[in-house]
This record gives C-alpha cells, structure tokens and sequence, in this order.
C-alpha cells in the first residue's frame, strides 16, 4: 500500500484534525469576508470544505470548491496567485508555532456523494442490497 505523506499510521492524529478545524474555519472566515486584495477572489463564493494537515503541521492542503461547482479551475488558480497573503491572514488569526504552507485542491466530496447515490439506483445494486 502506497503511504500517504498526510497520514502516519490508522489516519490524522487529534492535533491534526484539530489544527485543520481551526484552518478550516479561519480561511473560511477570510474569504467569505473578502480580507484578500484580490477582487478577482473576493467575487467569488468559496467553499472550504476540509483542511488537513501534514504530521508536522507545516503543510495544509484546503479542499475547497466554489458555490454552484462553475469556476473550479479559475478558484484553484486564485487562491494559489494568493496564497502568501492567505497564509499570512490564517497565521496572524491562529496562534501556531508554525505558519502552514497553504496547498489548494478542489473537493470532491460532493462528486463522490452523487456516483454513489447513482450506484444505489441502479437495479442491480438494489436488488443485492433487499436480498
């Protein structure tokens, strides 16, 4: 099995998942409040939807995804062009030993939901599920 660089062992410790939480929801305060003096980035609506961290919590990937899933190439791009001042926002709002590298990558989380609940409509897949 190929290691993941974000997990060690069964999966992300508690202060990993608790350090991403609190990324998680300081860049969405920043970017619903429009902090970046981007005006590109401050018109669009962005979802974030999980922040996880490295082990040693100097690597964040955000997965983020726009409102109504239209631009996810243009969000991406945006929020790489200001990452430095992103990064800055979360570190001055967080108190951590480090400033994280923020990485940005689209969430798929709502694809997966629909491939899933498709999978559950088919025949076939009911008719094994009621046997």
């Amino acid at each position: 099995m190929a290691k993941n660089k974000f997990h060690d062992g069964p999966g992300p410790s508690q202060r990993q998942l608790r350090v991403g939480e609190l990324i998680r929801r300081t860049l969405s305060d920043v970017l619903a409040r429009g902090d970046v003096h981007d005006p590109d980035l401050n018109r669009m609506s962005i979802t974030v939807g999980e922040v996880r961290t490295s082990p040693d919590l100097r690597i964040a990937t955000a997965y983020v995804l726009p409102l109504g899933g239209k631009g996810q190439e243009d969000v991406i791009a945006l929020l790489a062009r200001n990452k430095a001042e992103l990064r800055r926002m979360v570190s001055k709002k967080l108190s951590l030993k480090f400033s994280p590298d923020l990485r940005f990558q689209l969430d798929e989380t709502f694809d997966r939901l629909d491939d899933t609940r498709r999978m559950f409509d088919q025949d076939t897949v009911r008719r094994d599920i009621d046997s």
